[in-house]
């Protein structure tokens, strides 16, 4: 697993309290490549992502930040 700079401080951010609320999704979306998950799109704004034999389905926020 190599982060860049950018995925590390995402992955920080996720962790503190409160978390921020100007993380982008496309960058939670790299973060998860990164780390080695498959991410594809489901139906509607489904995206599901398994990583590690963990799969998870998550709502791809609207076009707004």
């Amino acid at each position: 697993m190599d982060l860049n700079n950018k995925q590390r401080q995402v992955l920080s951010s996720i962790f503190t309290n409160p978390i921020p609320t100007n993380i982008l999704w496309q960058d939670i979306e790299k973060l998860f490549i990164a780390l080695g998950a498959d991410v594809t799109q489901g139906q509607g704004s489904r995206v599901r992502v398994k990583l590690n034999d963990v799969k998870a389905v998550f709502h791809e926020p609207h076009p707004e930040k």
